[in-house]
């Protein structure tokens, strides 16, 4: 009895699923289509460069002697001119004096000579010999006063000084620093490019560079130079490009991202997310007003965002699916619906 109710089950299980052979029809690919647009590109190259002052120097004791006065405190701002320190002169300052009095005497007796030289009582030797005297008086003088000058020590340009490190009272050495001085208001900018690109770059050429102390703050500048002579070894040009300093936000010996860019031109261009890549190959689906997608072996350039440099293979206005790509073949009908916030196109109505 157990038999024929089995071949029964068997035969109403294979007449039950004889529907599945049956095949479901594919619906039409649902996709965003948008025409290939117009943007500006150029190419762009990035180097690491260094921070400098625009003028920079380190302030030196003309002599040895002993500090008896300072004029600034650590990282002033001092104009130029202005006294920064004053070294002893009490020495010099005496032999001013001496010599400004021979001087004086040197003078009235030159008067005197040359008033008996006009009545006649006085010979043109005795003339010249008091005028040679009043003349070396006055250069002693002169030396005496620079000497002094010498012990004054000033700022050579406006700028700020450096961390003081040194006190009234300290004797320094001839050529010790006093104070770094350094002009803020431009920063140069020294960084290197690649030999093979020198024909990119030229002097009065923008740049941007950023430091990674300030993320938000881009400073724009241009290349003043560029150095004649290429690193045999790194093969590699130095340039400097001069940034206008803000607030003096930028300090020298800072590293400093440079972004360089040139060529800038017009040309088509498709968002990122429609390219299809296989190998090194690249297409994009064009769209006709049958509703079909081809196809389009484009050649790519620059990017800018998310949108690609198309340099072969399409022009501006050309129709191109945007968004579904993933879905198609060549040849394949497609449907169309407005794009969601998100990037997905909503249901076709």
């Amino acid at each position: 009895m157990r038999k024929p109710i089995i071949l029964s089950l068997m035969f109403c299980v294979a007449g039950c699923g004889g529907g599945g052979d049956e095949k479901r029809e594919r619906p039409t690919p649902l996709v965003t289509i948008g025409p290939a647009v117009a943007h500006q590109f150029s190419d762009r190259y990035v180097a690491v460069g260094t921070a400098n002052a625009n003028e920079q120097v380190s302030v030196r004791a003309p002599v040895t002697e002993r500090i008896t006065q300072l004029g600034f405190s650590d990282g002033d701002y001092v104009k130029q001119g202005q006294m920064l320190a004053v070294l002893a002169q009490g020495q010099e300052t005496a032999s001013l004096a001496s010599a400004q009095a021979r001087a004086r005497e040197a003078e009235q007796q030159l008067s005197r000579v040359s008033e008996l030289y006009r009545r006649g009582f006085a010979t043109n030797a005795s003339l010249d010999a008091q005028t040679a005297s009043a003349t070396a008086a006055k250069a002693q003088a002169n030396e005496a006063r620079a000497s002094i000058g010498d012990r004054v020590v000033r700022a050579p340009f406006s700028g700020q000084v450096s961390l003081r490190r040194i006190s009234v009272g300290a004797v320094v050495s001839a050529g010790d620093e006093i104070a770094a001085v350094s002009d803020l208001s431009a920063i140069k900018l020294d960084f290197t490019i690649p030999e093979t690109m020198l024909s990119n770059v030229q002097v009065g050429q923008v740049i941007t560079a950023k430091a990674s102390a300030y993320p938000d703050y881009v400073a724009s500048g241009k290349i003043i130079a560029i150095d004649p002579v290429i690193n045999p070894q790194t093969r590699t040009a130095t340039l400097r490009a001069v940034l206008p300093n803000r607030n003096a936000l930028l300090k020298p010996g800072m590293l400093l991202s440079v972004t360089i860019e040139s060529k800038t031109r017009i040309a088509a261009a498709v968002p990122e997310l429609s390219l299809v890549r296989e190998g090194e190959t690249s297409f994009v689906y064009t769209v006709g007003s049958d509703l079909k997608a081809k196809r389009t072996p484009v050649k790519t350039g620059a990017r800018d965002g998310n949108l690609v440099e198309v340099i072969e293979g399409l022009n501006v206005g050309d129709r191109i699916v945007t968004e579904g790509v993933v879905k198609l073949s060549d040849g394949a009908t497609v449907r169309t619906g407005k794009a969601k916030p998100g990037g997905t196109p909503e249901k076709a109505r």
